[in-house]
């Protein structure tokens, strides 16, 4: 049986989301084709540490050792992933919705209307994992050189369509 657990970030996490980071973007980068265009991949520990400052950053353990990450910030009440990444060994393993789940939480308690994101369009089992979360394709740009999907999951109904694109237009 596998522990899972979700943590606030420490400054010691750094270098393990650090590492956390590199490997899942990596591996996005090369799936995508286009290493040059994944920004995650120029992140540092002095990056990290400046997000850690500015955001809020979770940790996600499987068994004791830190194997997932997210950062996200709050940004006219929705909950924004600016990082979201699994070790490779640990995905499938739940970690990744657990993650999610924590910042459901959060972002409940904070008020925030929508969860969202931006990853692949063309990466089906990304899209399929966002989709079990509750998660829908918003809207679909280009600006990074390849198909970039804001993804949302709202967590109080509107009848309105919002544009949450005009909101992370430069995310």
């Amino acid at each position: 049986m596998q522990n899972l657990k979700v943590r606030p970030a420490q400054i010691s996490d750094i270098p393990a989301i650090y590492d956390i980071t590199r490997e899942a973007f990596s591996k996005y980068a090369h799936d995508l084709g286009k290493p040059e265009m994944v920004k995650a991949l120029n992140d540092t520990e002095e990056s990290i540490l400046r997000d850690l400052k500015e955001k809020h950053i979770l940790v996600g353990e499987l068994n004791g050792k830190a194997s997932g990450a997210v950062r996200y910030e709050f940004i006219e009440g929705v909950a924004y992933f600016s990082r979201f990444s699994v070790k490779l060994f640990a995905q499938s393993c739940g970690l990744g919705g657990a993650l999610i789940k924590e910042v459901v939480n959060q972002a409940n308690k904070a008020g925030c209307r929508a969860v969202a994101l931006h990853t692949s369009s063309r990466m089906a089992s990304l899209i399929r994992f966002y989709y079990n979360q509750g998660f829908f394709v918003h809207s679909v740009n280009t600006s990074r050189g390849y198909y970039r999907a804001l993804l949302v999951r709202e967590l109080k109904y509107s009848a309105d369509c919002i544009d949450y694109a005009s909101l992370f237009s430069d995310k």
